[in-house]
């Protein structure tokens, strides 16, 4: 048997369990949050069914392609050497420790160093837009709904009315999510997939996924459970909401891959912000923005680790 294939199907099978377990929680998490007591295995066929959708929707209309064109700059490579699946064994170690690394930044570049500069232009331009959006969406409603949201617990019949607003948010943008970083997992695949391989790759990411939704997250969903109120459905509505039309918006600028990681921090940094300064006007801030800079300086650090692990496994790989 060839070696390469046996890199290709251990590197996405890998790349499925890290990415997922890294990248899901940035847009499952408040879903998790919110919806605790309900059994795991109706979130995962809930998740599951959107992702099924939205995989084969992209196999359909672009040709065997489910990466909806992002991998076109990232070619298969000739040979798979065996360092390929160094990437996704890195990720999974740093997400145990709950550095929300991003994936794009991680993996991509080790198969296209060249590419770099863009997302990691676009990756900054998005932290820097859902900052700013988040910041003026919560000073403008702050009072008005975040206010009522924490001082009012929800009643049954609001219950029942967010709840369908908050699913139909959360399958927004977890579809809008999936079609950013499927490009993550399936770099290791063909871009043009045979249907076996379709059916494959969907059984493995399923079985993933069931895992991830069952332990509740692991150690990133901290950092979402550390802002304020967002275990409330009714708030957890609303980022979901901002989160799913950001990354609409940069899915439609353009196909360059993105760290959907700091369009996350960037949302839950301007969203904690405009909360803290609009009601709890006369609260020390300190304590917020130490958490703040925390998250960004996790964010930052995986940046560096992954460039310097990229460039330093290939390196070493050539000698």
């Amino acid at each position: 048997m060839d070696f390469s294939i046996v890199v290709i199907y251990l590197g996405f099978t890998l790349a499925a369990y890290s990415v997922i377990g890294n990248d899901t929680i940035q847009t499952l998490g408040t879903f998790l949050s919110s919806n605790e007591r309900k059994k795991w295995w109706v979130l995962w066929l809930y998740a599951g069914g959107i992702l099924t959708f939205t995989l084969i929707y992209g196999y359909i209309t672009h040709d065997g392609d489910v990466s909806y064109g992002r991998l076109e700059k990232y070619p298969m490579p000739n040979p798979f050497s065996w360092y390929y699946i160094l990437p996704p064994i890195i990720l999974m170690i740093l997400t145990r420790t709950g550095i929300p690394v991003s994936t794009s930044f991680l993996i991509l570049t080790f198969f296209n160093q060249k590419n770099l500069t863009d997302m990691v232009l676009k990756s900054v331009s998005g932290y820097a837009v859902s900052f700013v959006a988040a910041i003026i969406l919560y000073l403008a409603i702050s009072k008005v709904l975040e206010k009522k949201f924490i001082e009012n617990p929800i009643t049954a019949k609001e219950n029942q009315i967010w709840t369908a607003l908050q699913w139909g948010s959360t399958g927004f943008l977890w579809s809008q999510w999936l079609i950013q970083d499927f490009a993550n997992i399936y770099v290791y695949l063909p871009r043009q997939l045979e249907l076996w391989q379709l059916i494959f790759s969907l059984i493995i990411i399923l079985v993933m996924l069931a895992f991830i939704i069952a332990k509740k997250g692991g150690a990133i969903q901290g950092i979402i459970k550390s802002k304020t109120n967002t275990v409330d459905l009714r708030s957890a509505t609303l980022i979901d909401f901002t989160y799913g039309i950001i990354l609409f918006y940069f899915k439609e600028l353009n196909n360059v891959p993105m760290s959907t990681t700091w369009v996350f921090i960037g949302i839950l940094a301007g969203r904690e912000i405009a909360l803290n300064y609009m009601l709890r006007k006369n609260e020390p801030r300190r304590a917020m923005f130490s958490n703040l800079g925390m998250d960004l300086f996790k964010v930052f650090i995986g940046l560096v680790v992954s460039i310097v692990l990229v460039y330093a496994v290939k390196y070493l790989a050539t000698l």
